[in-house]
């Protein structure tokens, strides 16, 4: 699955105001919920499960969380870039500004696809010039140009 294929760029959001991780958490739940046919509480509740066995912040100003849910089609993602930078528990303790949402089924019990279309955007986000270029762009089209461009 390309990156194409997993952000569409209805989903991908400028100046996200929210003040702490939960609500991000909650506020990325309701974005993508009409998406995939399902209810936020459903989402912010696989989403919260997966944080409580270790916070997805991967470093540098940047998190991927991200679950399996069971009866989607297929993976699905939105990205994030932060109006302002929220503690995520992070595992070099920096608050974040830079957020992918990645949801998956879990089709085969071992979350496979899952696992590569997470590495796909950990690999994306993690490039430097792309993780600046997506803080740097002026708004939601111009940061879906830099990552895809990446």
């Amino acid at each position: 699955m390309t990156l194409q294929e997993l952000i569409a760029p209805q989903h991908v959001l400028a100046g996200l105001d929210v003040p702490d991780k939960p609500a991000l958490l909650a506020e990325l739940a309701r974005r993508i919920a009409p998406a995939i046919g399902r209810e936020a509480a459903e989402v912010v509740r696989v989403l919260a499960a997966r944080e409580a066995l270790g916070s997805t912040g991967v470093g540098g100003g940047i998190a991927l969380p991200h679950a399996l849910l069971a009866g989607l089609a297929q993976p699905v993602g939105l990205l994030a870039r932060l109006a302002a930078p929220v503690a995520f528990e992070a595992v070099d303790g920096r608050p974040v500004d830079l957020v992918a949402l990645l949801l998956s089924p879990d089709p085969d019990g071992r979350g496979e696809a899952h696992l590569h279309a997470l590495a796909a955007l950990s690999r994306r986000l993690r490039t430097a010039p792309v993780a600046d270029a997506l803080r740097a762009a002026a708004d939601a089209p111009a940061m879906y140009a830099a990552l895809m461009a990446g």
